[in-house]
Order: C-alpha cells, then sequence, then structure tokens
C-alpha cells in the first residue's frame, strides 16, 4: 500500500458510529454524533475540555454504554460489547493513563498485551510461556525501536518511553483499529517526534487505521488528515487539517473555553 493511499484510506469503511448519544441525567455529553473511519485512515479527533471526546471514545469502546445509536465495525454491529470482546475483533487502544505493567519488562509487556489477541486460554494453559508471542514482541520492539530497553522494568523508562510502549502494546497484534487516546500528553519534543514517526510508519507499512483523540494541535495536525472537532458533544467541523485550522466554529469554540 502506498504512503498515500494508506494516509487517505482505501474506501473501504471500518468505523461507523450512527447518531451516538450519551445522556448522565440531565446532562447530554454527546449529542448524536455520526461519523467513519476508511480503512487505513489516520483520523484526528479534537475539542475543548468537557466536548465529549473521551465520552464518545467510551461509548464506542464498550466502557459506556450509549443512550441511543449504533456502532459498527466492518458493517457489524458492535454497540454494547464488551472492551474485550471488541479486542478479538481487533480493535485496540490506548488511554489517557498508562496502562503498562511497571514491574514487567517491555518484552513482557508486549507478550502480555498480544496474549488476549492471539494466545488462546488452552496455549495459556498448555503451551509455551509466552503463548507463541516472543517473535511478535521482538518485531514491535524493533519497530518502535525500543531494544535497548527491551529487558528493562518499564517502570524504570521515561515517560515519554513508557508512552511508546504503551502504543506498540496496543499495535501488538496487528489490529484493525485502534484509537489513541492523547498518546503525546507528557511527551517531550524529541520523543513526541519519535513517536509521531513510528505512528506514520505503521500506517504507511501495514495500512493500520487509527483514531487520535489529542490536544496537542500541532502534533494532530501534522498526524492526521482528516480532523473532526466536537463541541459541547456535537460535531461542528469536519475536513482537512489546514480546513479545521481556518473555520470561524473552531476558533470560536477553543478561544470561548
Amino acid at each position: 500500500m502506498s504512503a498515500q493511499a494508506s494516509k487517505q484510506g482505501t474506501g473501504k469503511t471500518v468505523l461507523q458510529v450512527n447518531d451516538l448519544a450519551k445522556s448522565f441525567g440531565g446532562v447530554h455529553a454527546v449529542r448524536g454524533v455520526t461519523f467513519e473511519v476508511k480503512e487505513g485512515e489516520i483520523l484526528g479527533l479534537i475539542g475543548p475540555n468537557g466536548s465529549g471526546k473521551s465520552t464518545l471514545f467510551n461509548c464506542i469502546l464498550g466502557q459506556l454504554p450509549p443512550t441511543r445509536g449504533d456502532v459498527m465495525v466492518d458493517g457489524k454491529s458492535v454497540t454494547g460489547l464488551r472492551p474485550s470482546d471488541l479486542n478479538l475483533l481487533g480493535i485496540g487502544r490506548t488511554f489517557q493513563l498508562l496502562q503498562v505493567f511497571p514491574q514487567l519488562t517491555v518484552r513482557e509487556n508486549l507478550i502480555l498485551a498480544g496474549q488476549e489477541h492471539k494466545g488462546s486460554r488452552l496455549k495459556r494453559l498448555f503451551g509455551a510461556g509466552d503463548a507463541g508471542l516472543t517473535g511478535d514482541a521482538e518485531r514491535m520492539i524493533d519497530f518502535f525501536r525500543l531494544g535497548h530497553l527491551k529487558d528493562e522494568k518499564a517502570g524504570g523508562l521515561s515517560y515519554g518511553q513508557q508512552k511508546l510502549l504503551d502504543c506498540a502494546m496496543a499495535f501488538m497484534a496487528g489490529p484493525r483499529l485502534v484509537l489513541l487516546d492523547e498518546p503525546a500528553g507528557g511527551v517531550n519534543l524529541t520523543m513526541l517526534a519519535n513517536l509521531k514517526e513510528r505512528l506514520q510508519a505503521i500506517n504507511k507499512e501495514t495500512g493500520a487505521t487509527f483514531v487520535v483523540i489529542e490536544h496537542n494541535m500541532e502534533f494532530v495536525m501534522s498526524l492526521c488528515t482528516r480532523i473532526l472537532v466536537l463541541a459541547e458533544g456535537q460535531i461542528i467541523a469536519e475536513g482537512s487539517p489546514d480546513t479545521v485550522r481556518k473555520d470561524p466554529k473552531v476558533i470560536e469554540a477553543y478561544l470561548g473555553h
């Protein structure tokens, strides 16, 4: 797949969100959001604090039941499925709060991340202790340039290195779709450039499809080819980074908060 085809998407819809809404009592956090993500696309989701981004992610990923609406992956409804069920369908995610295991090495973290996808329960009970995933882990370590750290405990890594490991864990099983929740948060500029370059590379080389929630505007605008802007639970703008950056509704939403 060429870089251009990968970044723009192939035309096949991987994720479709239809009229999704979530209310907490009288508070309408998400108000009828509809969008789709094409195979191989890197889609950015931005918006001011309190705009509903995390609630929307959590409804898509089964952590919260939507009040109404439907979530479809490859044309099949996955609304209401548990996160573990979505993992088996090839949907991964990262969280704002790191999900690495500090007492395990980098390699062990990756093996553990892959077991839920590729290591069956019987394999874990009766097969090799790594569920046959050491080779995959080594390839992911090389891809994310973590080779010098692979035997280090994750708790001893810098925050930026842990973020890189967290992303590697999300891609460990070659997922269909990954949702990244603020991957740039708290990462220094050098590590941030490395993270962006690796995400672009995995998109180009494997056609990986992902959606990124991010507050770092420079990062998301340079990584993504299409941006959705959420404000007060609704999509107020959609388009290329240049189009969105100049949109008066977007400028007002950010300056007004």
